[in-house]
């Protein structure tokens, strides 16, 4: 049985200091979905984040930026979550992933965690559940793994955004199979998309 989306979540940190930089590109997106739609954020404390609304044919979607930082992004989710009583299966989380190079993007429905520590707090406030799906954004990996935190804290180059934008765009095309719960076609879709 396919399961509506009722709530995605874009991960990121907050502030014009890190705006532009790697760890933002789930922002990136939900503000592409929020600009699309005619939506507009407003901040709600109660949530830890800036919401937004859209229409669709599968009836009304909640679209969060957390406030929070990346670590803490569960805050957010749960609170969000808990108080429209929206089950895991209904959230899309859109986040950066450092083991898809720039240019890659999938959509992914459960499993693991891949070390992304905002994915972790996510996780832990939905209980342990790993049941959301995702968007996993590419911004490809650092050398070695004393790297990675700068990596994804720093801005892309010009050409490796130009990439991301590409694959942002691409997955908004199929948004409505993953609004509609429809993953298979939303992964079969999107998952062998390279931007070039």
């Amino acid at each position: 049985m396919s399961i509506p989306l009722k709530l995605i979540v874009g991960l990121g940190n907050p502030g014009p200091k890190y705006a532009e930089t790697r760890h933002n590109a789930g922002v990136w997106f939900l503000q592409r979905v929020a600009s699309e739609y005619g939506a507009s954020f407003r901040e709600e404390r109660r949530f830890h984040g800036a919401t937004a609304s859209i229409r669709t044919d599968m009836g009304d979607v909640r679209l969060m930026l957390p406030t929070t930082y990346m670590n803490e992004s569960g805050r957010a989710v749960g609170a969000i979550a808990h108080f429209f009583r929206i089950e895991p299966a209904s959230i899309l989380i859109c986040h950066d992933e450092i083991d898809l190079a720039a240019g890659a993007i999938k959509y992914k429905v459960g499993g693991g965690m891949a070390g992304h520590n905002g994915l972790r707090d996510v996780t832990r406030s939905l209980a342990g559940s790993q049941d959301y799906a995702r968007l996993r954004i590419g911004v490809g990996k650092p050398d070695g793994k004393d790297a990675v935190v700068a990596h994804v804290l720093t801005k892309t180059s010009r050409n490796d955004r130009k990439l991301i934008d590409l694959c942002l765009e691409e997955a908004f095309r199929f948004l409505p199979d993953a609004l509609s719960g429809e993953w298979e076609a939303a992964m079969n879709g999107l998952n062998g998309f390279r931007a070039t």
